[in-house]
C-alpha cells in the first residue's frame, strides 16, 4: 500500500472470545448458457432455481480476481484450464486492500485498463449504491455497464465449467464429471469446511478454546487427505476435477502463510509426504503454478491482517524452490491430456 492505513481503513478479522464465522452471503446471480429457442439465459439444472440469470456471451464480462486470494485464485486457474482466456477477460487487483475495497495497484495509474476503475468497490456501487457487505474477489463485472454481476465464488467456477462449455478449449478437462458429482460434493464440503475455511478459523480465532478446536479439526482433515492421496493421483482418483483446484489454493499458502501467520503449526505441508507430492504435481500442471504468486500471497496476508500482524513485516521465507522438484506421482494415474 502507498500509505499506512488510518484506523477506519484497516480491516479487522478477529473478534475477542468468538470463533471466526465467515459471511457466506454473496450476490447470487448466475451466468448461464443461452437457450437456443428463446435466446434467453437457460435455467441451470443444478443449484438454486430462483436466482437472477445472465447470458453467457463471449466478451461481455470481466473476471476480477486477485492472485493473492485463494478464493479468487481458484477462478483464475479454472478459467485457464478451460481455455476461456479470450472469452472472459481478467482483471487482477494488487495483493493488499483496505477496509473499503481491493484496488488495481498493479495497473498503470492504478486503474483497471478495461473497466477504468481504481477500486472494485466502484463496480459494486454501480449496481448496488448501498451495498452493505464486503467487497470481495472473485467478482464478475459486466464490461459495458461496469456493474458487478456476481461474487458468489463457488458458483462462478462451477458455471465456468457447466455453462460456458460451448466456449471451452477442445482438450479442456471436465472439472465436474457427472459420475463423480455425488462423491465430489461430499469431498468439497469437507475440504471447504475443515481446510479451506479451517485455516481461517485458526488464524482468526478470538479465544484459546476456539483456536484449539479449529486446530484439531484442521489437522484431522489434513490427515484424512494425506491418507486419501497416498494411493490416488487426484482427489477423485485418476481424473483432475475442481475438487483439486479448491484444495490446491490452500496448500500453496500453507507453509508461506498458514503455518506461522495462522498458527497452523503441527507440521508443515512439506512434512506430509502424499499431500506435499500431490501439491507439487498440481503446481507443475499448466494453469496451477503459473497462476501462483508467492510474493503476492505473503504480502496480502502479512500486510492486510494488521490485527494479527500489527508490524506489517512480511517474512522472507520459506525457500520455495522445492515446489519444482520431482514429485513421482505419475505412477498413481495418467497425466491430464491438456498437460501432455
Amino acid at each position: 500500500m502507498s500509505a499506512e492505513p488510518t484506523d477506519d481503513q484497516t480491516p479487522t478479522y478477529v473478534t475477542a472470545g468468538k470463533e471466526f464465522d465467515r459471511d457466506m452471503n454473496y450476490i447470487p446471480d448466475r451466468i448461464t448458457a443461452v437457450d437456443a429457442a428463446t435466446g434467453e439465459p437457460r435455467r441451470p439444472s443444478y443449484g438454486p432455481d430462483d436466482v437472477p440469470l445472465w447470458a453467457a456471451e463471449p466478451g461481455r464480462y470481466r473476471l476480477v480476481a486477485a492472485k493473492a486470494c485463494p478464493w479468487a485464485n481458484r477462478a483464475i486457474i479454472v478459467r485457464q484450464l478451460l481455455g476461456l482466456e479470450d472469452v472472459i477477460s481478467l482483471g487482477t487487483p494488487g495483493p493488499t486492500h483496505d477496509k473499503r475495497s481491493w484496488t488495481f495497484d498493479l495497473d498503470p495509474d492504478g486503474r483497471d485498463p478495461v473497466l477504468g476503475i481504481e477500486r472494485l468497490q466502484e463496480a459494486y456501487f454501480a449496481r448496488f449504491p448501498d451495498y452493505p457487505r464486503g467487497i470481495t474477489v472473485p467478482a464478475v463485472v459486466e464490461v459495458a455497464t461496469g456493474q458487478v454481476v456476481t461474487n458468489d465464488f463457488p458458483w462462478i467456477t462451477y458455471d465456468l465449467s457447466a455453462e460456458w462449455r460451448d466456449h471451452h478449449r477442445a482438450d479442456a478437462p471436465d472439472l465436474w464429471p457427472d459420475d463423480l458429482r455425488e462423491e465430489m460434493e461430499v469431498v468439497n464440503k469437507r475440504v471447504f469446511t475443515e481446510v479451506n475455511n479451517g485455516v481461517y478459523r485458526c488464524g482468526f480465532a478470538g479465544s484459546q478454546e476456539t483456536y484449539d478446536a479449529a486446530y484439531d479439526r484442521l489437522f484431522t482433515a489434513l490427515d484424512w487427505l494425506e491418507e486419501r492421496l497416498t494411493d490416488r493421483r487426484f482427489l477423485m482418483g485418476d481424473r483432475l476435477t475442481e475438487a483439486d483446484v479448491r484444495l490446491f489454493t490452500t496448500l500453496t499458502r500453507f507453509d508461506p502463510v498458514y503455518h506461522g501467520h495462522f498458527k497452523c503449526n503441527r507440521n508443515k505441508l512439506s512434512e506430509m509426504p502424499a499431500l506435499w507430492a500431490y501439491a507439487r504435481d498440481l503446481f507443475a500442471l499448466p494453469g496451477f503454478g503459473d497462476n501462483t504468486d508467492f510474493e503476492q500471497i505473503k504480502a496480502h496476508y502479512y500486510v492486510v491482517h494488521t490485527d494479527i500482524n500489527p508490524s506489517g513485516i512480511v517474512p522472507k521465507g520459506p525457500d520455495l524452490a522445492s515446489w519444482t522438484t520431482p514429485h513421482g506421482r505419475e505412477a498413481l494415474g495418467p497425466t491430464p491430456s491438456f498437460a501432455v
